[in-house]
């Protein structure tokens, strides 16, 4: 009896020691921080393509070392069910995050979203690289939409236009958005920031929303002085109300794709020829914007101030300011004096 009662003992305390051992190994593996980004100690962002298996997180995660032990991660997920249950998206891993943290986001699909801004861009096709590149969808996906008439007709725009339905400011996305809803999103930013008030001011300057976008492009390409942009518009307004070329220098490099070019003369308008963007040549407005224009140029345009100017010339005494004139004799003669200016400079 005695010798069965201390065996019953021995087997209760090892059964007691393999639980409190088995608890504490659970406790580690649920509980104790298991991923530590060992390249810097810096929260590690874990980026699922879909369509991804559970094994292509593993691969991932073993290429950055970014945890400390696979069997009790694969373990969790396991338990969990992640592992037949892996959702496509960014996902931003801290420092010290057990596995019961990480398992849960990823399992729940609880991506962080990631920050765009749009500025600075003058071409489609920089914007479809630059912004592209930062999604799932990837850039080429963007230039296929981008270039299809009858996707960009679909918002409103055509292949030429479509730029301006991007208003620069920043934005908050899921990496994993398809690029259709990318496109959905930023047509009703577009329509947002179109108001009443907003498509009255233009349609009382003679122009559509497209249109004010387009000439905001050229007076962001003439200007970077705040105090001159509504004035410079102004200009442009007069000139289109009395059938005049725009003459805008910042049309022809467009239109020869030299953005480099310091000043415009006879030699290079006539490179430009007959292109729709040469408006020393082509009366009204280009097809299309030649850059991306600020939210608040766009602003100066629809409220551009009135006044008489039909001409401005750069200031040689005031670097980035303009000198306006109403009467062609005097334009000539302040942009005689410029001319000679950049003589001296040896700018050609």
């Amino acid at each position: 009896m005695g010798q069965t009662l201390n065996k019953l003992k021995y087997v209760v305390i090892c059964l007691a020691i393999a639980f409190v051992m088995l608890s504490y190994y659970a406790y580690q593996i649920f509980f104790t921080a298991n991923f530590a980004n060992k390249i810097d100690d810096k929260p590690y962002t874990l980026y699922v393509r879909s369509g991804a298996t559970f094994q292509d997180v593993l691969d991932t995660l073993d290429l950055h070392k970014v945890y400390e032990d696979k069997m009790s991660f694969a373990f969790i997920s396991k338990i969990l069910s992640y592992q037949d249950h892996v959702k496509p998206g960014r996902y931003i891993i801290p420092p010290s995050a057990t596995n019961l943290q990480v398992v849960r986001k990823l399992r729940s699909g609880a991506q962080d979203p990631i920050k765009i801004t749009f500025n600075n861009i003058r071409l489609k096709s920089e914007f479809i690289d630059r912004i592209g590149s930062k999604f799932s969808f990837g850039s080429d996906t963007l230039s296929r939409l981008l270039n299809n008439q009858k996707t960009c007709n679909k918002f409103g725009f055509d292949t030429t236009t479509i730029l301006t339905m991007f208003l620069p400011n920043t934005y908050e996305f899921y990496w994993s958005i398809s690029a259709e809803d990318f496109m959905d999103r930023m047509k009703e930013e577009y329509k947002a920031f179109w108001t009443q008030e907003r498509k009255e001011l233009a349609s009382k300057a003679g122009l559509t929303p497209i249109q004010a976008s387009i000439l905001a492009s050229i007076v962001d390409a003439e200007t970077n002085q705040a105090t001159e942009k509504s004035t410079v518009a102004g200009v442009y307004i007069n000139r289109l109300n009395i059938n005049m070329p725009l003459q805008a220098d910042p049309t022809v490099k467009f239109a020869l794709g030299d953005f480099a070019i310091k000043r415009i003369n006879h030699e290079l308008i006539d490179a430009a020829g007959n292109s729709p963007y040469n408006t020393y040549r082509v009366l009204g407005l280009p097809p299309g914007p030649i850059n991306m224009p600020s939210i608040t140029t766009i602003d100066n345009v629809l409220n551009y101030e009135s006044h008489d100017y039909l001409f401005f010339v750069a200031d040689p005494s005031k670097p980035g300011y303009h000198i306006f004139n109403t009467d062609y004799r005097s334009h000539v003669n302040q942009a005689n004096t410029y001319r000679k200016s950049l003589n001296k400079r040896n700018i050609h």
